[in-house]
């Protein structure tokens, strides 16, 4: 699990969903909570920001639901239920809100519909392979709020 907590890792996943010509701006540790309205969803994310979208990644590709038995997991991934890329002139609504120990949920739907509930850690992890969470995070946090008004 320490491995989903380093910054070199969750730069190299997320650069992989940003679209051409744009750069990382910011980028965090996460959890899913909801996709979609429909499913709840807890698993670990990476989320960015560029200059004109936000970028969101599962932290390691999950395989199987019981390792011992190599049951396959077939759920849907972030990416399969609504995108890893998410433009902001197509994002119609966020809404931030405070949760427990710092956290903040961030729920964001979109023009077409599609719906992902997020929550942003105070923290980044243990072990300090997050040097710089707080300040991505508040960075975030800022563009989503210019969403939000």
């Amino acid at each position: 699990m320490a491995g989903i907590f380093d910054e070199e890792n969750m730069l190299r996943v997320l650069g992989e969903c940003v679209p051409e010509g744009e750069t990382l701006s910011a980028a965090v540790h996460g959890v899913t909570l909801q996709v979609n309205r429909k499913k709840t969803s807890r698993f670990d994310v990476y989320v960015g920001v560029t200059e004109r979208c936000m970028v969101v990644a599962e932290c390691e590709e999950r395989k199987y639901l019981n390792a011992f038995y190599r049951v396959p997991d077939l759920r849907k991934t972030v990416a399969e239920d609504v995108g890893a890329c998410f433009p902001f002139s197509e994002i119609e609504r966020c809404e931030l809100k405070n949760a427990v120990f710092g956290a903040v949920n961030c729920s964001v739907t979109l023009k077409n519909g599609d719906f992902l509930k997020l929550q942003l850690p105070k923290l980044g992890g243990v072990g300090g392979g997050m040097p710089h969470h707080t300040e991505y995070r508040e960075a975030i946090l800022a563009r989503l709020c210019a969403l939000a008004e």
